[in-house]
């Protein structure tokens, strides 16, 4: 079948996008889901900085690929063994297909799967294929197994999650990342506990998901942390009791605000110097998680024996360490029973033909959560 898309061709070409046009338009041949694969109507995608981070070159990865992983939408039509979705059921995707094979599955630790992160850097789905090519007929890749980028993709089983119908699919889309992984940090990474002190840096869709988080797991101050003012602002309005505006260096203040340092801290930038400074902010037992995915020469220095004599801890988190079957239905509860907010993260919604433009607005920080939506 025939499906537009976005293409990445060009993973260099500078800003702004919407003069550069990294993302190419057009329409792909999409094949029928051969055995354990899915082929799903995209209803909604959120534009990540993950998508971003692949345009810009920062994240190497094989190309023509077809973008976006964080989405939601309609089964059409399923392949041989797949026994567990049937046309018409509502999914969300998750960007590492769990093998449930490896040791990573076997430990229920699913977003460190093996097969999953092989075959996502690879370009394939789970079994090793592309199921997209271009009008010249050369294979396109699909980026972390997912595509959404695209009206239909063909996706393995094993990244979609099946949904209640009444959640909205544009809102379901953004528990695929932003959710998942920013509540997932402090949850399941961090596992901050009530009463607790938490500073958030970065205050993106995954930045302000963990300021949700934080005062989910009922922390007693919740500091944000930001360059621009109207991120703060919004970190306010999803529960952070403090906001700080980060100039060179806002250790200072937040060590005044928590009385000697908060408990945790949670990185959600990417920039070394803020790695450093969310270490530097917390207290003597102190723990620092980082969901960020820069550039692979991005580094960062700490202080071994201050580490070592105040027991503190430095952690990284991948896709929240959620077990994605478990966490997004338990998530997607959460935000009926009114403790979850999701819907204030939508800073606006986008066409197809617009997303060059639209990662001007993601890599300015001026939007948040931008959806692409498709109309049939």
């Amino acid at each position: 079948m025939k499906t537009r898309a976005a293409v990445l061709y060009s993973p260099d070409r500078p800003q702004p996008f919407a003069l550069s046009t990294p993302l190419t338009i057009e329409e792909l041949d999409l094949a029928d889901p051969g055995p354990n694969c899915v082929l799903v109507e995209v209803a909604a995608a959120g534009l990540c900085h993950s998508d971003l981070s692949v345009m810009n070159g920062s994240r190497p990865r094989p190309t023509p690929m077809v973008l976006g992983h964080e989405a939601a939408g309609i089964v059409r039509e399923t392949g041989e063994n797949v026994h567990n979705l049937t046309p018409g059921d509502h999914v969300v995707f998750s960007y590492v297909p769990a093998c449930g094979h490896c040791i990573y599955c076997a430990t229920a630790r699913p977003a460190l799967c093996e097969n999953g992160a092989r075959t996502n850097l690879a370009g394939t789905l789970l079994d090793g294929r592309r199921y997209l090519a271009n009008q010249a007929g050369h294979p396109v890749h699909h980026h972390l197994g997912v595509s959404a980028f695209s009206e239909f993709t063909v996706v393995a089983a094993e990244s979609l999650i099946k949904l209640d119908r009444d959640v909205p699919l544009e809102i379901a889309a953004l528990f695929g990342c932003a959710i998942l992984t920013g509540v997932g940090a402090v949850i399941n990474t961090a596992r901050v506990e009530p009463g607790s002190s938490v500073a958030v840096f970065g205050l993106g869709g995954v930045g302000l998901s963990a300021v949700m988080g934080a005062s989910l797991a009922g922390s007693a101050q919740i500091i944000a942390v930001d360059t621009l003012q109207h991120k703060l602002d919004q970190a306010r309005r999803l529960g952070a009791t403090h906001t700080v505006k980060s100039g060179s260096n806002p250790v200072s203040e937040i060590r005044e605000l928590s009385r000697g340092g908060v408990d945790y801290a949670i990185e959600c930038t990417g920039i070394g110097s803020v790695m450093a400074a969310a270490y530097e902010s917390t207290r003597r037992g102190g723990t620092v998680v980082t969901v960020s995915l820069p550039a692979p020469t991005e580094r960062f220095a700490l202080p071994i024996t201050n580490l070592v004599a105040e027991e503190r801890s430095v952690k990284g988190s991948f896709m929240g360490s959620a077990v994605p079957k478990r966490d997004i239905p338990r998530m997607m509860a959460l935000h009926r029973a009114g403790r979850l907010p999701v819907e204030l993260l939508v800073s606006g919604h986008v066409q197809l033909d617009d997303l060059n433009t639209a990662f001007d607005r993601l890599a300015t920080g001026e939007a948040t959560r931008q959806i692409l939506r498709f109309h049939h």
